[in-house]
């Protein structure tokens, strides 16, 4: 039987992030050879050798303030084909005093070369730069994926009321970023469909979904070479969409106010896309669970459902990407019962799923709230295996003892 080999394991430190951190802590993870590049609200962290040692780079006052200065949600990715670093960075919303009456954000693509990743250029994005009366709007929310030949970001977008207006995808091309030079892109909007997930392993399409209603998924197809998105439904079997609850051995419910049922892993390989999603306790799943979905999207039709779960502790915030071979690795939370919050990785092995814990919390966090986000990848040039991100809490319930986990992983 196959198994999880853990090539690196490690927690960040405080002088890795300077406790810029939060149990709402949104880590992405991305590494090349003995490069590695961390984010997570509010901090980024970096090593370049093979993580022995790790420098803070302060999302802060790393790069020069947009809009009304560094929020909070980052993303991390490395892109072999063109040895790029991306960090995509999110900003407050404020009012332009050049423009009075327009309330936005902007949102930062930034890129390095993979042999100077402190050789940042960039470029931002605000929404009136899509549409001019898009005057009281802001970014929220990012998916980054990369196909071939584009960079794809998602963005939910609200308004000042915090009501969500739509979703939007860009689609950037690689030799642009990778060049520094002016920065051609489409982009696409919806109003129908929110929290858009994108799938990692793309090469000339890049698909992405989201729940469209009761136990139906919209998915999406947007290929490298066309300016059209096309679209279809396909439905799943019945699930539940809260409430949800996992309480763990010190009775703290780390599932008590920020989960819901938005898709967080996507993936895709040959014909095949997968979409991962945390679901609520229902008949035969006596505790929330990740929820899967598998589709052709050639046939459009649902080929199989593989479920992460069990009797006791409940499984929340996956994400999933396929490694070179097309198997599929995951990197999630586990918790409840008589188990702490942990970050758990694992890789699909025919039906199964082989999963390890990383590490464990000691205890649960004092507010309940996890999330929203983690990431998994391919590791290069070791394409075969993967960098995944997680935290636990360690020695205390806020989020000054949350410790970022690093994962290199692989099969056994």
């Amino acid at each position: 039987m196959a198994t999880v080999r853990l090539v690196q394991n490690i927690g960040l430190d405080d002088h890795a992030t300077s406790t810029q951190t939060s149990t709402i802590n949104e880590t992405t993870a991305a590494a090349s050879n003995t490069n590695a590049f961390v984010t997570g609200n509010w901090f980024a962290s970096r090593t370049t050798t093979a993580g022995k040692e790790w420098q803070l780079v302060d999302p802060f006052t790393a790069l020069p303030s947009a809009a009304g200065g560094f929020c909070c949600d980052q993303i991390a990715l490395y892109e072999p084909s063109r040895d790029i670093w991306i960090w995509i960075l999110q900003y407050i919303t404020h009012e332009d005093p050049h423009q009075p009456g327009v309330r936005n954000n902007v949102f930062r693509v930034a890129v390095s070369p993979g042999t100077d990743p402190t050789a940042w250029h960039w470029w931002d994005f605000a929404p009136t730069g899509l549409n001019a009366d898009w005057r009281d709007m802001w970014f929220d929310y990012p998916d980054a994926a990369t196909s071939a030949n584009h960079l794809y970001v998602t963005f939910n977008a609200f308004n000042s009321a915090d009501r969500w207006q739509r979703a939007v995808v860009f689609k950037f091309p690689l030799d642009t970023l990778s060049a520094g030079t002016s920065l051609g892109y489409q982009w696409w909007s919806t109003t129908d469909n929110g929290s858009l997930r994108l799938t990692q392993g793309a090469a000339e399409s890049m698909f992405f979904a989201s729940h469209n209603g009761g136990t139906s998924l919209r998915v999406h197809g947007w290929p490298d070479n066309s300016n059209t998105v096309g679209w279809f439904d396909v439905r799943v079997s019945p699930w539940s969409a809260g409430p949800y609850q996992s309480q763990g051995p010190d009775g703290v419910d780390w599932l008590a106010q920020r989960i819901d049922s938005r898709i967080t892993g996507a993936w895709v390989s040959g014909t095949r896309a997968g979409f991962l999603w945390t679901a609520a306790a229902r008949a035969g799943r006596p505790v929330p669970y990740v929820k899967g979905a598998v589709v052709d999207v050639t046939t459009q039709g649902l080929v199989e459902e593989p479920d992460i779960w069990n009797q006791q502790s409940a499984f929340a915030y996956p994400a999933a990407c396929p490694n070179s071979q097309g198997v599929i690795g995951v990197s999630l939370f586990m918790g409840g019962g008589s188990v702490h919050p942990g970050h758990v990785v694992g890789f699909r092995d025919g039906p199964e799923w082989r999963l390890a814990f990383t590490r464990q919390s000691t205890q649960g966090p004092d507010t309940g709230t996890w999330g929203d986000y983690l990431t998994c990848q391919r590791y290069h040039p070791e394409t075969s295996e993967w960098v995944a991100s997680g935290y636990t809490l360690q020695g205390g319930g806020d989020r000054r003892f949350v410790e970022p986990q690093f994962v290199r992983f692989g099969i056994g």
